[in-house]
């Protein structure tokens, strides 16, 4: 993996999408080959992120108060608008993924008929699906625990290096 191929992004409060003031997306590119993608799951499992599911991104804004999330693209591609309504669309295809800090809103924007992405939480934890802040939403945000690995390296870098910053 090149430095190259790692992009993060910090999205500010928007008056629905509570975003997270601490923490950016990070989104890998090509962090799975084709012919290794299969095997997401078990890297994210070994990595100490599971609750695992094989599904498709909802088509409108909503984030998690209470984790953060992983998703691999398994299949196919997809515009994903991160960050809410004013936020950055970033196409993904398959072997990409994105660590989403609980808070940042995702939807998807578009999609290709096979589009199928892996999601996963840091410890298994339980994620909630919210779509609009309200009084508790920082709250919640901030004591979601950073993850102790990497989901694809198992060790610090580069995602909780580039956290710490």
């Amino acid at each position: 993996m090149q430095k190259e191929d790692i992009q993060a992004f910090y999205f500010e409060d928007d008056g629905r999408i509570p975003n997270n003031p601490e923490l950016p997306l990070v989104i890998y590119k090509g962090i799975f080959k084709a012919d290794t993608v299969k095997k997401a799951e078990t890297t994210l499992r070994q990595n100490d992120w599971s609750n695992s599911w094989t599904g498709g991104v909802f088509p409108y804004h909503h984030f998690h108060s209470t984790t953060h999330e992983v998703l691999v693209v398994r299949k196919g591609s997809a515009v994903l608008r991160f960050g809410g309504e004013n936020g950055t669309d970033i196409s993904v295809q398959e072997g990409d993924a994105a660590v989403i800090p609980a808070g940042i809103g995702h939807k998807r924007i578009s999609e290709s008929p096979d589009f199928t992405v892996i999601g996963a939480y840091p410890g298994g934890r339980e994620y909630d699906i919210k779509t609009e802040k309200n009084e508790s939403t920082a709250k919640e945000i901030s004591r979601v625990p950073l993850p102790k690995h990497d989901p694809f390296t198992g060790n610090r870098a580069p995602l909780l290096e580039i956290w710490d910053k």
